[in-house]
């Protein structure tokens, strides 16, 4: 039970404050993070069609 619960908490506080993180990673690395957001995302897609694909 506690497997399911604890990732959906955090993923609902991740959503909850996007703002907030993003902005501070701006402000120390000098990036955005919605750029490495779409990467990794369009990343893990590219991944999973490779697998299915071989």
């Amino acid at each position: 039970m506690l497997k399911f619960i604890i990732p959906a908490i955090i993923l609902f506080l991740v959503v909850l404050f996007w703002e907030k993180i993003n902005q501070k990673i701006y402000e120390k690395f000098q990036i955005k993070i919605n750029n490495i957001a779409i990467i990794a995302s369009g990343l893990a897609i590219m991944v999973v069609f490779i697998l299915l694909y071989f």
